[in-house]
């Protein structure tokens, strides 16, 4: 089993800068994809970023040039946020998705972290 945890979520001002991470503890082992996703008050849940156990590294539009999905020490991922703009606000989630047998595909959700712009 795997467990996902967001984390680093608050308040920001627009154009600051906040780093989440995303922590995934249990049988993470393997090949796999981190995506981050991004829920707006009363929108559906859409995709900010992905990066992959070889390092490929993929952003919505809107995060292209602001936002950097990146690995930091075993099992710990972040998303470094900068020129935050308004619509940044929402839950943003850590998604896990085990690319190794016998649970390929099996995705893994975190309960997420609110991040909030305001000045």
């Amino acid at each position: 089993q795997v467990t996902v945890v967001e984390s680093g979520g608050g308040l920001v001002e627009p154009g600051g800068s906040l780093r989440l991470s995303c922590e995934v503890s249990g049988d993470a082992s393997g090949v796999y994809v981190i995506r981050w996703h991004r829920q707006a008050p009363g929108k559906e849940r859409e995709f900010v970023a992905f990066i992959g156990t070889g390092g490929t590294r993929e952003y919505a539009d809107a995060a292209k040039g602001r936002f950097t999905i990146s690995r930091g020490a075993r099992n710990l991922w972040y998303l470094q946020m900068n020129k935050v703009k308004w619509g940044a606000t929402g839950v943003y989630y850590c998604e896990y998705e085990s690319r190794t047998i016998p649970t390929y595909g099996k995705e893994f959700w975190g309960r997420g972290t609110q991040v909030t712009v305001s000045s």
